[in-house]
């Protein structure tokens, strides 16, 4: 019988080469993608998501983590395909116009992907058009990130694109980064605020309920 727990133990140490050997043991006793994805790898992403908000591990931890996570989503993605699993949601995330921070931003792809989301990567520097066409292709949520106080305006300029292009109401908008708040959210017409990438994966899930 599959281990779930030490895969996912394996993943919250950042050990690649060991998650893929179980996962691979796992696919050969025909253990369905769903249940390896559900209670080994997004089980052990939560537990990294936990430990970061609590400031119990940092950023380097969460990327070798992340790394672990890949391998193994590359052993069972082939298998969520073929038994037809949709992903929780369509994620569009990218660093707002003027602003080319992108740290932050792959933290909660990572994040959010570990969490069974399809992701969307629209890089950095994005413009309002960009955003809008994202949610033409699909998306169910947006995800804005800014890391200066000169380029915020420019989410407020992306959220009145989308309201222009009549999408606003097929799609929920997420905003963070280092220089934001609440208040600045709400004031921009954003359906939720995450102060860090593990916190943008609980909103996300109370979003799209």
């Amino acid at each position: 019988m599959a281990d779930f727990q030490a895969i996912a133990e394996a993943l919250i140490k950042g050990q690649a080469p060991t998650v893929k050997e179980k996962l691979q043991e796992a696919i050969k006793e025909r253990i369905s993608a769903k249940e390896i994805l559900e209670k080994a790898l997004i089980a052990g992403m939560s537990v990294v998501g936990e430990r970061f908000k609590k400031n119990e591990i940092y950023v380097p931890e969460v990327l070798i983590a992340a790394r672990a996570m890949h391998a193994g989503m590359d052993e069972i993605k082939p298998l969520l395909v073929e038994s037809g699993i949709e992903p929780k949601g369509t994620f569009a995330i990218g660093t707002v116009k003027g602003d080319l921070h992108d740290i932050g931003k792959n933290l909660v792809m990572m994040m959010m992907e570990g969490a069974g989301y399809k992701i969307i990567d629209l890089g950095v520097d994005v413009t309002p058009e960009k955003y809008v066409e994202s949610i033409k292709e699909g998306a169910g949520i947006i995800g804005m990130s800014a890391l200066l106080t000169t380029t915020m305006p420019a989410m407020k300029n992306s959220i009145d694109a989308i309201t222009a292009a009549g999408v606003r109401e097929s799609v929920k908008i997420m905003v963070g980064g280092a220089p934001l708040t609440q208040e600045y959210a709400d004031e921009i017409g954003a359906d939720g605020y995450a102060p860090d990438a593990a916190t943008a994966v609980d909103i996300a899930n109370e979003l799209i309920i």
